[in-house]
């Protein structure tokens, strides 16, 4: 039975390691990620002082923090109020074009196995700029930190919050 389960579990153990040091991990931060239009964090978070959480209305209450719809963008730079944004505000002021949602590529991904909600770490305070780093000062956001396992537990740990793993894992 050893001459079959040896090989076999080293086989296993080779594939498995082989895999983990060529993959891509699909849920690591991504430097290279281009939005399809350029919007700035500085700008709108640091100059003009938004709050996180107008935008990402979504991070208080679901798994997510989302993105804001078109709506949003063009409640100020459709209504005058500041510089319009023809290729955001023209779809929702020009009768032939009907309205559309841009598609923002993701900058963090977590693996499916990971249960993370946004709420609880905003109802016990923790800034955002804690695990993104300091967004209002980025023109195109860059993830300044790797969220993985050894960031969450260092952070639960000095805050003397659970590190159950049935709180983040399912």
């Amino acid at each position: 039975m050893n001459r079959t389960v040896l090989p076999l579990a080293i086989l296993l153990l080779v594939g498995g390691l082989m895999t983990l040091a060529f993959s891509e991990r699909p849920w690591a931060p991504r430097r290279d990620v281009e939005q399809p239009i350029p919007f700035s964090h500085r700008v709108h978070a640091g100059i003009n002082k938004i709050p996180c959480q107008y935008c990402h209305e979504y991070a208080r209450r679901s798994r997510t923090a989302g993105v804001p719809p078109v709506e949003r963008c063009v409640g100020c730079h459709g209504a005058g109020l500041v510089g319009g944004i023809k290729p955001v505000t023209r779809p929702w002021t020009d009768e032939k074009q009907p309205p559309f949602e841009i598609q923002w590529n993701r900058v963090y991904t977590l693996p499916d196995f990971v249960r993370f909600t946004h709420r609880p770490h905003i109802n016990a305070g923790v800034q955002c700029q804690e695990c993104h780093g300091a967004v209002e000062t980025m023109d195109r956001v860059v993830p300044v930190h790797e969220i993985n396992m050894g960031f969450c537990i260092d952070c639960h740990t000095k805050r003397s919050v659970t590190t159950d793993c049935v709180v983040c894992h399912h």
